[in-house]
């Protein structure tokens, strides 16, 4: 049960609900299973999947992750 002294951060994007607007940059974790070594996924308010087709597709030409210092750059 939340504490009755934090605010609700709450979103609604459609018909989905999502209990706080932090979600994972898009591709950046894989599956979600990826991020359990690190931290508790619960806490944030969705992952954002790779995507998913059908048809095959090329997409971006490597190279598309990349070191930096503050963190990871994605394409």
């Amino acid at each position: 049960m939340p504490r009755q002294d934090r605010p609700s951060l709450a979103v609604k994007l459609g018909a989905l609900r999502l209990k706080n607007p932090v979600l994972t940059a898009s591709g950046t974790s894989g599956y979600g299973i990826d991020l359990l070594p690190h931290f508790d996924i619960s806490g944030i308010g969705g992952v954002v999947s790779k995507s998913l087709s059908l048809a095959p597709r090329e997409g971006n030409p490597p190279v598309r992750l990349s070191e930096t210092p503050g963190g990871m750059l994605n394409s």
